[in-house]
């Protein structure tokens, strides 16, 4: 059975172009910077993502707590939002890979509050850790897409404080789309960026992570402490390189398809949704009147060859779209949740 896999836009299988070009790939060993499919994915990168130089890495957990690694030093203090990908869903990694301590605040839409931020940054006292990263998301992990103004006058606060900003743009693109414009827009906002490539653009591996000439350096050597040194990764980049030249330029389809996905559900009277929250290809609701338990309404999905992950125990549920959901698979899914 093909399954309808609406869990996130990670599922994303490599599309039949992909698999040829990865087939065909020119490579050689990365660590010793011999892999020419490697150089042009970071080349083509950092050239538009606006920075100065990139580099390929395993995931996106990876690229941000490189990141983290490469620009703090340890007992250091980093300041992020409290419901941040960094913060809730990398395993706590700042404090064993970096070494530092979260200064989490609360966010509204994606945003840390501007008097909050500023509050934050630690004075120069015998008690306080230094205050050595501002980290910022987009778009982020709640389906919210952060705007310009927001951005500039936090890198603003930043530079007048001398602290760095590294951007998760993990869905930048989708950010990107939604606000549409160019991505360089949001990323010049940051001193450091990472984004997936397999995240909703279909490579099956991979993420970069970009800034400067000389931090890109610095990250490299950390990335071999960390065991990220590819081989011939050419392999993996072939993929990559189509990732961005051309799955990017489609993701409005997926939002598109998220926002129709949303209008059915709120034609079910037991369900709320949001359609002023619909930013990129995700899609959060409540369900008000469950019937079955969470593991009966995964396995009723399952069944009719649908994957999702099991509603939590107030209703709330996730749906991502994706370069594999189509209108119609939508209209099978909105039947089934009819069912419920």
């Amino acid at each position: 059975m093909k399954f309808i896999d609406l869990r996130s836009d990670t599922v994303t299988i490599p599309t039949e172009e992909m698999r040829h070009a990865m087939f065909s790939a020119e490579v050689g060993d990365d660590v010793y910077g011999d892999d020419p499919t490697v150089q042009k994915l970071e080349k083509l990168a950092s050239s538009m993502i606006g920075k100065e130089a990139a580099l390929f890495v395993p995931s996106g957990t990876f690229g941000n707590q490189l990141a983290l690694f490469t620009h703090c030093a340890r007992g250091t203090e980093v300041i992020l939002g409290e419901d941040c990908h960094i913060f809730e869903h990398e395993v706590g990694a700042a404090s064993i890979i970096a070494g530092v301590h979260t200064r989490t605040l609360q966010t509204t839409n994606g945003k840390m509050d501007i008097k909050r931020i500023k509050q934050s940054i630690r004075p120069d006292d015998l008690h306080f850790p230094e205050t050595s990263l501002i980290c910022l998301e987009n778009a982020y992990s709640n389906g919210a897409v952060v705007d310009f103004e927001y951005m500039k006058e936090v890198f603003s606060i930043a530079k007048n404080a001398n602290i760095p900003i590294h951007l998760d743009g993990a869905r930048i693109f989708n950010a990107a789309t939604y606000l549409k414009t160019d991505v360089k827009e949001l990323s010049q906002y940051s001193d450091s960026v990472m984004f997936c490539l397999s995240k909703g653009l279909c490579a099956p591996v991979g993420s970069i992570l970009a800034g400067s000439k000389e931090f890109i350096e610095k990250a490299k050597k950390k990335r071999k402490l960390l065991g990220g040194g590819w081989r011939q990764s050419g392999f993996l980049a072939a993929a990559g390189i189509i990732a961005l030249e051309k799955m990017t330029k489609r993701l409005h389809e997926d939002h598109e398809n998220a926002l129709y996905l949303a209008e059915r559900l709120s034609e079910i009277p037991t369900i709320k949704v949001d359609l002023s929250q619909i930013n990129i290809n995700l899609v959060f609701f409540q369900m008000t009147n469950m019937k079955h338990s969470p593991e009966e309404i995964e396995q009723i999905f399952k069944e009719n060859g649908i994957i999702i992950f099991a509603p939590e125990e107030d209703g709330m549920m996730r749906f991502a779209t994706h370069y594999w959901i189509t209108k119609n698979d939508i209209d099978k899914i909105i039947d089934v949740m009819k069912m419920m």
